[in-house]
């Protein structure tokens, strides 16, 4: 039977995403394809859902340009107007806008200046396009290399984020909440990374040190909160930070999340089921 789902990753990723090898057994409709892949007719599948594609912070107007043409001959999840505005993390802006509480953050575009008092204390600075913490660095009341990380992001044409870095996460880390299908799946915890050493042993993302977690009722009332004005959706990532007025939004992952599917028992099987009941619908 020919496949009629395509799970995108990239050719950059040579082992096979851990999500996508419990999502293999219960999708025999599915099955791995690469965006990069010149070759790949993507009309003849009926889905295509973006899963590992993490090398596309390198090459995201390949990428969006792909996204659109994908989308034109096939259904693509998640949508590629989703995409557009995920892939750039200036999406918090809008969030705020929204009156959802986000981590602070200062957008710095290439030749726009900063200012030292910005940098000061313990700050994150990283590309606003970015995944797996690549370009992401922690400076500890060092505004001079955080001044100069930013210009050297400016200088390669990227968006510098200039964000307070919540030392909570050093304790608590952060929380990750998984939705499949508009629904609620699972929770993780995700251990810090920027203020350990990352290693890099798939070369797209830095390692990361994930285990099951419970989400509390105001992280679970949060998330609802920003998915709420954003339906349609066949997967959501939103990652929170503990602060003492609540939890703050860090990332909405709506692109290319990891789903953690290995940490819940039934995780696989809510997003095979979720991916499937698309295949059904207009």
């Amino acid at each position: 039977m020919p496949s009629r789902i395509a799970l995108v990753s990239t050719r950059d990723l040579h082992v096979i995403d851990a999500d996508e090898e419990l999502l293999l057994p219960l999708l025999p409709e599915a099955e791995i394809a690469y965006w990069d892949d010149a070759d790949t007719d993507w009309s003849r599948y009926e889905l295509v859902v973006l899963r590992s594609t993490w090398n596309y912070t390198s090459h995201l107007d390949e990428f969006l340009a792909w996204a659109t043409r994908t989308s034109q001959v096939t259904r693509l999840v998640n949508p590629v107007e989703i995409i557009e505005w995920n892939t750039d993390k200036r999406y918090l802006g809008d969030l705020t806008a929204r009156g959802i509480p986000t981590v602070p953050t200062l957008f710095a575009s290439p030749g726009e200046d900063i200012r030292a008092d910005a940098v000061a204390g313990h700050v994150v600075v990283k590309p606003s396009v970015g995944a797996g913490s690549q370009g992401a660095k922690l400076f500890h009341d060092d505004p001079v290399g955080a001044l100069s990380h930013a210009a050297a992001l400016q200088a390669n044409g990227s968006t510098a984020m200039v964000q307070p870095y919540l030392d909570g996460v050093d304790e608590h880390g952060e929380t990750a909440l998984i939705f499949v299908g508009g629904e609620f799946s699972h929770a993780a915890r995700k251990a810090a990374i920027l203020s350990r050493d990352m290693s890099w042993s798939t070369g797209l993302y830095a390692d990361e040190k994930v285990v099951p977690t419970t989400a509390t009722p105001a992280e679970l009332e949060l998330a609802h909160r920003i998915l709420a004005d954003l339906p349609g959706l066949a997967y959501a990532r939103v990652d929170l930070l503990p602060t003492a007025d609540g939890p703050v939004v860090l990332e909405l992952e709506l692109t290319e999340p990891s789903l953690f599917l290995a940490l819940s028992p039934g995780a696989p099987a809510r997003a095979a089921a979720a991916f499937r009941a698309l295949l059904s619908q207009p």
